[in-house]
């Protein structure tokens, strides 16, 4: 959900989400030492040097290539084992708090799993905590941070929800709008008349490849070329 990151920009250090750099585990290094005292590889030869050099850097190239992939699908595993060992609570206050503490990477992810707990209410318990906050008789340095974090919090999660609904009826109308392609019998009719209603777009094309990388990594050839076939129609009658 890249459009959400714009609601993000400000509200980072207010709501206590926290970014995390990533430093390279390991150096990468080449070297390469020749040793024959007997003589037993017999006189140099030109490039010979060369070509054992570059062989060496393949190698370990490619050694590294794979400790980095194998770096990757580790992180990708604890990423998603960290996930699903997060339990949001079950109460509005517990919810706000809960949110308040999720590192900012990880709010989308969250929106998304939430979205059926963000809702009128929710937001309401937000705006009466807030309201006791601000109109307090005395107020102290804690609750205005409290007011901070809160309204943006608040914030993020209005811009969020918002840009998922989108986001989620656009995919729907996308789904729609393929499968209307891949039925019909008279495929360029069909695509003249959507071109005329403004109905081709990017998430459609964005969808049919999506369906395309599924059948190959399935081993579905005939209904890839299918696929292919649809989509070179389409870009006839679409600008990416």
């Amino acid at each position: 959900m890249a459009v959400l990151g714009g609601a993000f920009a400000g509200s980072f250090a207010a709501t206590g989400f926290r970014t995390q750099s990533m430093k390279p585990p390991f150096r990468l290094g080449i070297s390469c030492i020749g040793w024959d005292p007997e003589g037993v590889l017999g006189p140099p030869q030109g490039g010979h040097i060369a070509r054992l050099e570059f062989r060496r850097r393949l190698e370990k190239d490619a050694k590294a290539r794979e400790e980095f992939s194998h770096m990757v699908r580790e992180e990708k595993e604890r990423h998603r084992a960290r996930r699903e060992a997060r339990v949001p609570p079950e109460t509005n206050e517990g919810l706000v708090e809960y949110l308040l503490d999720t590192e900012a990477r990880e709010i989308e992810f969250e929106i998304a799993r939430l979205r059926q707990r963000l809702t009128k209410d929710f937001f309401e318990h937000i705006q009466i905590e807030l309201a006791n906050l601000r109109f307090a008789v005395v107020k102290t340095k804690e609750m205005e941070d409290r007011v901070i974090e809160l309204e943006a919090i608040q914030k993020v999660l209005l811009e969020g929800t918002e840009a998922y609904d989108k986001m989620e009826g656009d995919l729907v109308l996308s789904k729609e709008r393929l499968m209307k392609i891949l039925q019909s019998k008279d495929r360029n009719s069909t695509l003249l008349e959507m071109v005329e209603r403004n109905e081709l777009s990017r998430s459609v094309l964005a969808l049919l490849d999506e369906n395309i990388a599924g059948a190959l990594k399935n081993d579905q050839k005939e209904a890839a070329a299918f696929m292919e076939n649809v989509r070179a129609a389409i870009l006839k009658y679409i600008t990416i």
